[in-house]
């Protein structure tokens, strides 16, 4: 054999050996595939909270694409494998890998929940996901939930929702005394201590109870959500200051045991895939609410107003109050609420030479144009 071919031979022979022993390393680290299921606390179809650009569904999907098949997850709207609001116990004890909710569903388990989906009067979606991400936010919220064995991180975000809906105006901070209201979080706080008798109730629920007179109001999201439920049928009084979720966090968590027997590239892509979703589906509502406001008042009826001035200063007066309160009372509210407030007082001081200043100045000369 000439020198040539055998140094060409050798040197096949040799990648071929060394493909051959590192062919079990690479089947090892990539090889290994995961079926995991993923619970809801919303109902079958609903836009953005289960189906649709940078849904639950739209996630799994990402995350089959991006792992080449490797983890794939099976999503169940609520009913279909367990109710609605048990999605906290199922993924804590392991029954399923994850669920897809808002945190303050949790605040009879975890208080300090609350301001990891929205705080009245606090931050929009640029600056909540600016907290979460790079103001220690994100830290504090996988704190809170290990004691349950659970890894949070957010995966939505409708930007600011609408007040309500009410079968009658609202024209004064007495009207609220005995009101019935379908209202979730700490603004349900805030408008108990006005007197109002506060209803938790799953997404499904909300219409029939409304029409029925079994709630005198209610509120859910932003005008395509509320009009795909039918909410406008029920009641015509819309009003639109957003005063009690400037923005809200959907919540993915996944059990701690299964987080962990994940490889770290899949942890990565669950976690890109959760961030995309988080922008995708904050957009969407960005392009879709304006049609539906639209034709909620141009064809079906609805008066859309914001809450008098004078009701919205009560409101943020009992705010602070119910905020200090809670936050007095539980140690874990208060360091949730000090970190939350110190990056809200920054945050506002940039928000207030920039994205105000384009929204009052710019934009409202260009309105006035």
């Amino acid at each position: 054999m000439k020198r040539r071919s055998f140094v060409k031979a050798g040197l096949l022979g040799g990648a071929a050996a060394a493909a051959t022993f590192a062919k079990p390393n690479i089947a090892t680290a990539q090889g290994k595939s995961f079926q995991w299921k993923m619970t809801n606390a919303y109902g079958p179809g609903s836009p953005f909270y289960v189906a649709g650009p940078g849904s639950p569904t739209d996630f799994c999907e990402m995350v089959k694409k991006m792992s080449g098949g490797r983890l794939v997850i099976q999503h169940f709207a609520a009913g279909e494998l367990i109710p609605a609001l048990e999605g906290f116990d199922a993924v804590s004890k392991g029954i399923v890998e994850m669920n897809a909710a808002n945190s303050y569903f949790w605040a009879g388990k975890v208080p300090a929940a609350q301001y990891f989906t929205t705080v009245p009067f606090g931050l929009n979606f640029q600056g909540m996901t600016a907290w979460l991400y790079h103001g220690g936010g994100q830290k504090l919220w996988e704190e809170l939930y290990a004691p349950f064995d659970l890894v949070p991180m957010a995966m939505g975000n409708t930007g600011v929702q609408m007040t309500g809906w009410y079968r009658k105006p609202i024209t004064g901070v007495e009207d609220y005394k005995g009101l019935k209201m379908r209202i979730p979080g700490l603004a349900g706080k805030v408008y108990a201590q006005l007197g109002v008798d506060v209803k938790l109730l799953p997404g499904g629920e909300i219409f029939p109870a409304l029409e029925r007179g079994v709630i005198d109001a209610a509120e859910f999201v932003g005008p395509y959500q509320d009009r795909r439920l039918g909410l406008h049928k029920a009641a015509k009084f819309y009003y639109t200051t957003g005063w009690h979720e400037p923005s809200n966090v959907t919540e993915l968590i996944v059990n701690k045991k299964a987080w962990a027997s994940l490889p770290s590239d899949l942890q990565e892509i669950v976690r890109a895939a959760a961030a995309a979703c988080n922008t995708i589906s904050h957009t969407w509502c960005e392009a879709t609410n304006a049609e539906a406001l639209d034709d909620l008042v141009k064809n079906q009826g609805v008066t859309a107003q914001p809450l008098p001035p004078q009701i919205v200063a009560k409101l943020k007066e009992v705010t602070e109050a119910v905020l200090n309160d809670g936050a007095a009372k539980d140690s874990s509210i208060r360091k949730v609420h000090d970190a939350f407030m110190a990056f809200k007082a920054n945050h506002d001081k940039w928000a207030g030479i920039s994205e105000s200043v384009y929204q009052t100045q710019i934009r409202g000369q260009m309105t006035k144009a």
